[in-house]
């Protein structure tokens, strides 16, 4: 450790662009007092007195308030007047909790996602103040196994294009049940193999919990696990152990893609085109774009994998930017699954006759089933049969959902909720009803239909508590359930030979959102929960019920026409010029006065078109500008929100255009404003 500086420089983690220097105190060595003192007052007052230094954290007064911080500088001199400059109040740490690898990716984060390196910081770092003595359930020792298998020769083929070179980028296509976990995996064992450390990324880990009993039984202590559902505490303990050089191996969520591994040899982004790889708060980066950086930054491999690529992964692979393997034949000696789409515009049911049919025969033959609905609660939205009115969120403009369990009208953007109405509270009808459904529903109609039958239910309801997931998921890997019925969850890195049958219940839900990715996710959703039947055997089945079977997205869907879709899609965005063809910015403001979000919107249109910023007013620089507009969602947790997006053919361009803009932008403290830099969605 260096010499104790007598100045640090402190970034906190608030949206302010700027740090502070504070007065660091000397190491002074053991006091008198402390001899006498417990150990607790020992450890309080060393952390008084323990000098700072870049990688701690410290707690300092900002202002009124004391907050922690983190320290990004250290000097003897002070570039602001000495005797202005506050001490800081304490350490943290003991020891640094971040190195240079790590503020150099901070950095990169707050210019790339337009935020504070104090909140690029607080987003890439554990919050908790000790290591937990005790490990979690995730992290617990394995006895180690050598679990490596034969691979085959297309799964060879793909493992050395991989590792053919020390650094670069791969794409590992395959459909789902076709191995490519085994190649990761084997992947990542050469690699530590050569002394390098491996991150793997998955888009959650309770749901892919086989990916980490098989790393950890591979690789044992050598493996760490970082994700949300650890205490402050126990994702501390991991990030000393990885930082310590004894965990090499890291498997995480999106967060892990930060992890301070040292001579990193290998990332993997798993399911590369899940949307949870983007943060919904500020900053809002993507792990996939996190994790190219630093790929290329720390000249390690990067294998980005799916049986259903995004499509700008997939646009790239065509254009020879990235090495691109695939694998066609299931391991597990499963046919893939037969398709077959139901109509439903003439039933009035959440199950069809169909449908019932293949879950009794699956249930016959004792066999599994696997319900798909991705909407919770008992039904969609309430409605008035006299007037038409619906019942909305007063603090979001969605409607409320019903959950009957609960007699509760939910709202599941911000959380409200209320007792359902006896009467229309527009003209005071009693003719009101419930339109739509959702899993709670669907749960029951299951229950009344097939009253011996044991029926998982899994949703955002369901599996709230700590270890409720995992619970459910081992209960139906062991055979205790004939039915698991769920939103999208169900439909992720799920692995399970007992399932036979697999049946969409509304395979339109999210087409005729105003977003140009809906039908991207509504294709990935349909293929990717089509692809948890028959992993075992010939007999897997998947019935597709729609009320639109004519859509090319669900028709493409059924019959897993890949390439046919992604030829479409990729001539609709051409056409109207959205991504992968142009990148974009979409700043969103937000306030509790409507008035002034709107005028805030203009204020920023007018701010581009004025400036030269956008193209028009003969601007050369190539940034076109989209609204402004009301955001679809136009009000949650009861701010207004109104939208501007930029767009322009190469990210230099609209991100130079977004500074401008920003830079020159003065919002009212009522006004907040949002920047989502390749947004995933425009809702």
């Amino acid at each position: 450790m260096s010499e104790d500086a007598a100045f640090v420089r402190v970034a906190f983690p608030i949206p302010v662009n700027t740090t502070y220097w504070y007065s660091n105190p000397k190491d002074d060595g053991e006091k008198d007092g402390e001899k006498h003192g417990g150990e607790k007052d020992n450890k309080e007052k060393h952390n008084r007195e323990t000098a700072a230094h870049v990688g701690f954290r410290v707690s300092a007064e900002l202002g009124k308030r004391s907050l922690v911080g983190y320290v990004v500088e250290e000097s003897e001199t002070c570039p602001v007047e000495a005797e202005k400059v506050k001490p800081i109040g304490r350490t943290v740490d003991s020891s640094s909790l971040f190195g240079p690898t790590t503020l150099e990716l901070a950095k990169w984060l707050s210019s790339m996602y337009f935020c504070s390196l104090g909140e690029a910081l607080g987003t890439m770092l554990p919050s908790g103040r000790r290591e937990s003595p005790q490990p979690s359930a995730e992290i617990e020792d394995f006895e180690i196994e050598d679990h490596a298998l034969v691979l085959s020769e297309e799964q060879n083929k793909a493992l050395e294009l991989i590792m053919s070179e020390p650094a670069g980028t791969t794409y590992l296509y395959g459909r789902t049940g076709t191995g490519k976990t085994e190649v990761f995996l084997q992947a990542a064992e050469r690699t530590l193999a050569e002394g390098r450390s491996v991150i793997y990324l998955v888009p959650e880990i309770a749901l892919t919990g086989q990916v980490v009993r098989a790393a950890r039984k591979r690789f044992g202590a050598a493996c760490a696990v970082i994700h949300s559902r650890l205490t402050p505490s126990e994702k501390l303990a991991e990030w000393r152990r990885i930082q310590s050089g004894e965990a090499r191996m890291v498997i995480g969520a999106r967060s892990a893609v930060f992890a301070p591994t040292s001579d990193l040899g290998l990332i993997v982004i798993d399911e590369e085109h899940e949307g949870s790889y983007k943060a919904g708060n500020a900053p809002r980066y993507h792990a996939r774009q996190a994790g190219m950086f630093r790929a290329a930054h720390e000249k390690a491999r990067l294998v980005l994998g799916s049986a259903t690529p995004s499509v700008e992964a997939w646009q790239s692979c065509k254009v020879g930017a990235m090495r691109f393997a695939t694998l066609s034949e299931r391991q597990g000696g499963g046919a893939f699954p037969s398709v077959e789409l139901i109509d439903m515009r003439a039933e009035s049911a959440a199950i069809s006759p169909r449908l019932a049919e293949a879950l009794r025969e699956t249930k016959a033959a004792g066999r599994q089933s696997i319900l798909f609905l991705n909407r919770r609660g008992f039904s969609h939205f309430f409605s008035c049969n006299t007037c038409g009115a619906e019942l909305l969120c007063k603090h979001c403009s969605v409607p409320l959902t019903y959950h009957k369990e609960q007699n509760q009208l939910v709202c599941h953007y911000c959380g409200y909720r209320t007792a359902p109405p006896v009467a229309c509270p527009e003209c005071g009808s009693l003719d009101v009803g419930w339109k739509g459904f959702g899993t709670e529903r669907v749960e029951e109609e299951l229950a009344t239909m097939f009253p011996d039958w044991r029926i998982a239910r899994m949703d955002a309801d369901t599996v709230g508590k700590r270890g409720s997931l995992e619970k459910i998921l081992a209960d139906f890997r062991a055979g205790r359930y004939d039915i698991l019925l769920g939103t999208q969850m169900v439909a992720k890195g799920l692995n399970f030979p007992g399932v036979q049958t697999v049946g969409v219940i509304m395979a339109d839900a999210g087409l005729n959102l105003p977003d140009f990715r809906a039908s991207e996710r509504v294709f990935s959703l349909l293929v990717q929960v089509s692809g948890r039947a028959g992993r075992a055997d010939d007999q897997g089945r998947v019935l597709i019920q729609t009320f639109r079977p004519d859509n090319p997205v669900i028709r493409l869907a059924a019959a897993r026409d890949i390439e046919s879709f992604y030829t479409r899609e990729l001539e609709m965005r051409r056409d109207q010029d959205f991504p992968p063809f142009s990148r974009m910015v979409r700043i969103v403001v937000r306030s509790r006065d409507k008035t002034k979000a709107q005028s805030a919107v203009r204020q920023l249109a007018h701010l581009a078109q004025s400036k030269g910023i956008v193209g028009g007013g003969g601007s050369p620089c190539g940034v076109e500008l989209l609204g402004p507009a009301e955001c679809a969602l136009s009000m949650v947790a009861s701010s207004y929100r109104f939208q501007i997006l930029l767009r322009a053919r190469s990210l230099s361009l609209v991100h130079a255009a977004t500074a401008a803009l920003l830079g020159a932008f003065k919002p009212l403290s009522s006004v907040h404003v949002e920047v989502d830099v390749d947004p995933v969605q425009l809702l």
